[in-house]
């Protein structure tokens, strides 16, 4: 049955390729639209182990693009719902998954837990943990590929990676750019869209339910890119390039000067 599993991807990365995958170890933190797509791509393509971190629980406005949301596992911890899904994709992924919150005081204790990774690939939507997230690969030079906004974002054709520096019309990537200068974090790689964000028209209280609409597509293609990127990497189709760093603002060059 595992020959039979990944035999397509034996025709086009042969056994070195599928092994170097086997023996890899990714990190998916945040399991939501991008996440679920990105931990269920992974799985299938072969990789060997898999660290899932979530939050939350499912809820019914899931349904419209997460990967592990249905109607029969709304309530349930995603991270738990993922980590089955992905024993049904591939009985012998290693898979640790556990429902925490990341945030300055636990990241690093948490990460502590589980075995180093390859990459870390961020696909939360909370500012103070993603940059806690890169301030945690940037000490302990661990590659990391960071997503940035899918809400009010309708065409996938603008989403491209780049060093969070040369970023522009995102607003996360905008709040992660300001703080990554500030705290000399560099060569943050991130998933983000240039297309213009729709106006969401009567905000209402400005909850991130009343204001971020989300395409039923749009996450999914994002999870399924970032884990393509890394899965080339770690077989070496791709050049890797250097994990984030804290180094001075030399390193880099100077930041677009739009929003």
């Amino acid at each position: 049955m595992t020959n039979e599993r990944f035999a397509r991807l034996k025709l086009l990365l042969g056994d070195e390729g599928l092994e170097k995958l086997q023996n890899a170890t990714v990190m998916v933190v945040g399991l939501g639209g991008v996440g679920s797509s990105c931990a269920e791509a992974l799985a299938r393509g072969g990789v060997g182990t898999l660290i899932l971190l979530d939050r939350d629980t499912i809820e019914p406005s899931n349904i419209n693009r997460q990967a592990i949301a249905f109607v029969s596992t709304v309530g349930r911890v995603k991270a738990e719902v993922m980590a089955g899904m992905v024993a049904d994709i591939n009985p012998d992924c290693t898979v640790h998954a556990k429902q925490v919150y990341l945030n300055r005081d636990n990241l690093a204790s948490e990460f502590a837990q589980f075995p180093r990774p390859d990459y870390v690939i961020d696909c939360i939507d909370v500012v103070t943990s993603k940059i806690e997230i890169a301030q945690w690969c940037a000490e302990n030079r661990v590659h990391l590929l960071s997503s940035m906004g899918g809400g009010n974002k309708l065409d996938p054709s603008y989403l491209s990676f780049a060093k969070i520096h040369k970023t522009k019309l995102c607003p996360l990537a905008k709040a992660i750019r300001q703080v990554c200068i500030r705290r000399r974090i560099r060569g943050l790689e991130v998933l983000y869209s240039s297309e213009v964000p729709v106006n969401i028209a009567n905000k209402g209280s400005g909850t991130k339910a009343e204001t971020l609409g989300t395409m039923s597509y749009m996450p999914p293609i994002m999870g399924q890119m970032l884990a393509g990127k890394v899965i080339r990497r770690l077989v070496g189709l791709e050049e890797t390039p250097l994990a984030p760093r804290i180094g001075n603002p030399a390193d880099e060059n100077q930041p677009p000067t739009e929003s």
